[in-house]
């Protein structure tokens, strides 16, 4: 199949051509013609499948047959997890609609809202926000939402995960009850079906790759190692074997902050991205990462979803994560749209609990590594994990947590400069 049996426009195929694709991949060749007819949709697939065209061609061509967006109106909204997700589907979507007289805006927070608000006085075809930042200016009175033609969640699992239901159930309030929507997510799990219950209209339902699977072309190891001695084998690892653009995944900010240091230290260049970092410190490592100027980039969760490089090399869990799909979403960013890809997980004593959840998950077991010098003790104890921070002892040891037990993640209230 090639893209011109899909129905899109010249324009459209245009723009493709010229970013080089050639062949949909399957997420792409079932949802395309789904939206052109204006189906509600539930797709899932692997990440890095190539849902942003899946649902943004067709979504800029539906759009290019109607008339463009008055002021302050929002003809149709695509919903991300992330500042780094916004950025990235907002930059697809433009370069798709490039030689369409549609105009395309993103909103986030961490930056001034002016330039937002002027874009939004003028009217927005396509608009792609995050929940926070959408619903401090929609209560400013700066967008409408009352004619949305198009609704797009993506990642929507993601979103749950981060507690963004209260702010989506929200933003729905402010919608027509009659219009498209589309949910996309890179899994299919028990809380995205019952959203899509409430949410979608006699969807037609698209899943490419079984639920919460890892792309067959990524190599995934286990490197056995005492929780002492996980920076210094990352380290000899990166310099032994000539690895570049790294994605390494820390648990938390300080750990992130502090690896990113000691990798520097070295002499092996590195910056953390992370939620409480500024976005323009966000978007300065994010951009010399994939430029190759940054050799390592140590991330929290928070760009999981939002980073994009294509034929990105190596993704190392530092720490693994306490949500076993949250694995599935970190080594997604290598091994994308068919490219090979190698996934690295150090793995110390405390994280024996969490590794057994993972490949619960993914039904595989995972080839296990001791890298000669780095041999772990065979008489560590292992420390409790809790709530993303390995702590000392439980002050009660009647209640202690059973070590690698992991906790759902909490759903809390934000403030508006917490919030995306």
């Amino acid at each position: 199949m090639d893209f011109s049996d899909l129905g899109l426009s010249a324009e459209l195929l245009d723009a493709i051509n010229a970013e080089g694709y050639s062949t949909p991949t399957p997420i792409q060749a079932q949802a395309i013609p789904a939206v052109l007819e204006g189906h509600d949709l539930l797709a899932s697939a692997q990440t890095g499948t190539g849902k942003t065209a899946g649902f943004g061609l067709p979504l800029l061509q539906r759009l290019s047959q109607g008339k463009r967006a008055s002021s302050r109106q929002v003809r149709a909204l695509v919903l991300a997890p992330t500042r780094e997700l916004a950025a990235q589907v907002g930059k697809s979507i433009a370069t798709y609609g490039a030689k369409l007289p549609l105009r395309t805006h993103i909103i986030f927070g961490g930056v001034g809202q002016n330039p937002q608000v002027e874009a939004l006085k003028r009217g927005v075809d396509v608009l792609i926000a995050t929940p926070g930042r959408l619903l401090d200016l929609q209560q400013q009175g700066h967008v409408d939402l009352s004619r949305l033609e198009v609704l797009v969640l993506d990642e929507a699992d993601r979103m749950l995960d981060m507690g963004f239901i209260h702010d989506i159930k929200r933003l729905l309030r402010l919608m027509p009850a009659k219009r498209q929507n589309l949910l996309f997510s890179a899994t299919f799990s028990n809380e995205i079906q019952a959203l899509a219950k409430q949410l979608l209209h006699d969807p037609k339902m698209i899943e490419v790759a079984q639920r919460n699977a890892t792309a067959d072309k990524v190599e995934q190891t286990v490197y056995q190692v005492d929780r002492e001695k996980k920076r210094d084998l990352l380290a000899h690892l990166i310099e032994t074997q000539k690895w570049y653009q790294v994605l390494v995944f820390s648990r938390t900010k300080h750990g992130a902050n502090r690896l990113a240091e000691q990798l520097s230290k070295r002499s092996i260049p590195a910056m953390a991205i992370h939620g409480n970092k500024s976005q323009g410190a966000r978007t300065r490592a994010l951009g010399a990462f994939k430029s190759g100027e940054l050799q390592v980039l140590v991330a929290t969760d928070i760009a999981a979803r939002g980073i994009d490089i294509h034929q990105l090399p190596y993704v190392v869990n530092f720490d693994l994560p306490n949500v076993a799909e949250d694995y599935v979403h970190r080594i997604g960013r290598t091994g994308r749209a068919g490219s090979q890809g190698e996934a690295i997980s150090l793995v110390c004593i405390d994280e024996a609990q969490l590794l057994k959840n993972i490949e619960r998950l993914i039904k595989s077991s995972l080839e296990r590594r001791i890298e000669p010098g780095f041999e772990p003790d065979p008489n560590a104890v292992a420390q409790p994990i809790e709530n993303g921070r390995r702590s000392g002892p439980p002050r009660n040891a009647n209640r202690a947590a059973k070590p690698g037990r992991t906790r759902k993640p909490r759903t809390r209230n934000r403030s508006s400069s917490e919030r995306s």
